[in-house]
């Protein structure tokens, strides 16, 4: 049986002719239906942009569980949308053919491995173009021609180690029994799609590969083998020589991102991290192709570039993060800022081009990303996937700024309740964001295990720091987390709330606080080291003892790099000293506990250890820890993901809007609210 969705009735201060309108607040049922754009592709000549739709299984209208599903779609004028090939199809790595004929995409058929399919722009059947026998196709790049196309490719069957598996000797050798990707170039345009095609070369485990304009090499990122440690601190970008294999390495000393080349393949645009300690690619370097020599263009901005993309006439859009607000800069060839324009409000994500015609996906308060056509006359939406998000009631919300106890001046972002705030506060949920290598925008906000307008709805505030290691503000303001665990980065938090309180924005006694990954972290800190402050958390696959977490979790090198700075045992009593467990005999807040028990970033076991300490040590305290089976560092079937955001919201009304502490604990399965469908 459904549930009546709440509503809020306008405002007593309409004028007295003025009819009294009921408006829907956003519930977690709306969180499970929405929708937004995913991967982009311009046309050659501008008039088409092929895009994916990209959504989840309704679970409350009882549609199957699943993962999120994306469709494809193409758009040829502002709200001009349409389906262009069938809902149960996902696809994923769209494109055009080099002479426009074609949209192409990565799709696996039944019965068959992924590979490279395309589609007529003027509507007709897909198929098949290529693939590699055995193998998934990851990625691909057409040879500027369309005579051939290179496609990166999953591992080399061991045939052996299938026997032995199949006869039950199914042993698996941690971190030593890699498989590196391989790329293969095949024929286009010919109907025999099985024909072999041809392996080439290349080095470590190559996760990206794009063809030159000229066609005679092509751009690779590779690291030296699949781990995710790896990937974050030593993949580097190559300029391989397709003709004799001869390679010339960019030998950048940290992370890298995106990487473009320019139109008459002279330079590369790179976004990229300054030092092997920086704890983001954010910094735009222009790079030579010919040496490989780079160099930076917005180094020690107080910003972070986002995406990149080479106009057809040479200049370079850049998208670019300025604390929590966002802009659209152009760079010329030389390097030179020649504009910036301000999207008024709107967070740009991505930015893509074709027939010099420039596209953004970008996103809003009251809108998740949709897809924007640039022109000098601003920025014209083509995209709404969410029609119904105009019939719902909204928090206001808007950048918030602080002065932090030492002087440092603090960002974020608060979505104030709907219907305004009360006399004496409203309770506030501090949503901490993960990384720290990170930033909250001010745009779409909501999600499964973020409140934003959910949590605005019934009547709370939430706000989202930016606090001392998040990207947006500078590489030098992101550094002043590294080698500070806990202070004054969570140290940040609390005086946050005390500004909060001050501004009669939030009721001191019933702030409560959740974030994931590194906000997980922050959520069992600010639950034991700092419970006094903190009426409530929902801790998700969070941080509870860093010396366990080196050695659990895949990312051991980055977090030396530019997290700690140091190795546990250089300070033992230090690492248990920043370990939220060596605190749980102060855990008063009432902590919800949740992670994937398949999470290889942060260990499960990570929640076992706080749970376990606060059980024994603090067993007054009202606990819970749930793990949702097959999820890793974060939730991605749609079913997980529901019942998260109900549990969430449930932990946070029982205790934080009522700011009882000793409140009984809610029921432990919560109340779905699913149409299960005919019989």
């Amino acid at each position: 049986m459904k549930m009546l969705r709440p509503a809020l009735l306008a405002s007593a201060l309409a004028l007295p002719s003025t009819a009294v309108v009921a408006q829907d607040v956003m519930t977690p049922e709306d969180v499970a239906r929405i929708e937004y754009t995913g991967t982009v592709a311009v046309s050659n000549d501008g008039t088409q942009i092929a895009y994916t739709r990209v959504h989840y299984p309704d679970v409350t209208q009882g549609e199957d569980d699943g993962g999120a599903r994306q469709q494809l779609f193409v758009a040829d004028g502002p709200m001009q949308s349409r389906a262009f090939l069938p809902e149960d199809m996902s696809v994923s790595g769209i494109d055009y053919t080099p002479d426009g004929s074609m949209i192409t995409f990565l799709y696996t058929a039944s019965g068959d491995d992924r590979a490279l399919w395309g589609i007529p722009t003027d509507g007709g059947s897909h198929r098949k173009l290529a693939g590699v026998d055995d193998a998934r196709v990851s990625s691909y790049a057409f040879a500027p021609d369309g005579s051939m196309v290179y496609m990166l490719v999953s591992g080399a069957a061991d045939e052996a180690r299938d026997d032995e598996r199949e006869a039950g000797f199914d042993s698996v050798v941690y971190e030593e029994e890699h498989r590196l990707n391989r790329v293969f170039v095949a024929t286009t345009g010919t109907e025999d799609v099985d024909a072999e095609p041809r392996e080439i070369t290349v080095p470590g485990y190559v996760d990206s590969f794009e063809v030159a304009p000229n066609g005679q090499w092509a751009l690779i990122t590779s690291s030296p083998t699949p781990l995710v440690d790896d990937s974050y601190t030593s993949k580097r970008a190559h300029i391989l020589n397709l003709a004799n294999g001869n390679l010339v390495t960019v030998e950048t000393p940290g992370k890298v991102g995106d990487i473009e080349i320019s139109p008459d393949g002279s330079q590369l645009s790179m976004i990229a991290a300054v030092d092997e300690n920086d704890p983001a690619d954010t910094t735009l370097h222009l790079v030579d192709t010919a040496t490989g020599a780079y160099r930076a263009l917005n180094a020690g901005a107080p910003e972070a570039a986002v995406d990149a993309e080479w106009m057809s006439d040479g200049r370079l859009a850049v998208v670019v993060h300025v604390g929590a607000q966002s802009v659209l800069r152009f760079y010329s060839d030389d390097g030179d800022m020649l504009r910036e324009i301000d999207p008024e409000g709107l967070i740009l994500t991505s930015v893509e081009q074709g027939g010099n015609r420039l596209t953004v996906e970008a996103n809003s308060p009251s809108h998740p990303n949709e897809l924007f056509v640039y022109s000098r006359a601003g920025f014209e939406r083509w995209t709404d996937h969410n029609p119904w998000l105009a019939n719902i009631a909204m928090g206001p919300q808007r950048t918030f700024t602080f002065t932090a106890r030492d002087g440092q001046e603090i960002q974020g972002v608060l979505i104030e309740p709907v219907g305004g705030i009360p006399a004496g506060g409203a309770p506030l949920i501090m949503d901490v964001h993960g990384g720290p290598e990170a930033h909250d925008s001010n745009g779409w906000n909501t999600n499964y295990s973020g409140p934003g307008q959910v949590a605005a709805g019934q009547g709370y505030a939430v706000f989202q720091p930016n606090y001392r290691g998040s990207t947006g503000y500078g590489t030098g303001f992101s550094k002043q987390h590294s080698g500070n665990y806990t202070d004054p980065e969570f140290v940040d938090l609390v005086d946050a709330k005390y500004a909060l309180v001050e501004a009669g924005i939030a009721d001191a006694d019933r702030v409560g606080i959740t974030g994931g990954s590194y906000g997980g972290y922050a959520t069992a800190w600010s639950s034991t080291r700092y419970s006094e402050e903190f009426a409530a958390g929902v801790m998700f696959v969070g941080i509870s003892n860093q010396i366990s977490k080196v050695g659990t979790g895949d990312i051991p090198m980055e977090m030396y790099l530019v997290h700690a700075l140091e190795w546990p045992w250089e300070n033992w009593q230090r690492w248990l000293e920043i370990s939220p467990i060596y605190y749980a005999d102060q855990a008063d807040t009432p902590l919800l506990i949740m992670h994937g028990d398949s999470d290889p970033r942060v260990s499960p076991t990570q929640s076992t250890e706080l749970y376990r300490n606060i059980r024994i040590r603090r067993p007054d305290t009202p606990l819970r820890l749930v793990f949702y089976p097959g999820e890793g560092h974060g939730n991605s079937r749609a079913a997980s993901r529901y019942d998260y955001n109900l549990r969430m919201m449930e932990w946070f009304d029982t205790y934080l809007k009522t700011g009882n502490r000793d409140a009984a604990l809610p029921p432990a399965r919560p109340a779905l609210n699913i149409d299960e469908g005919e019989d």
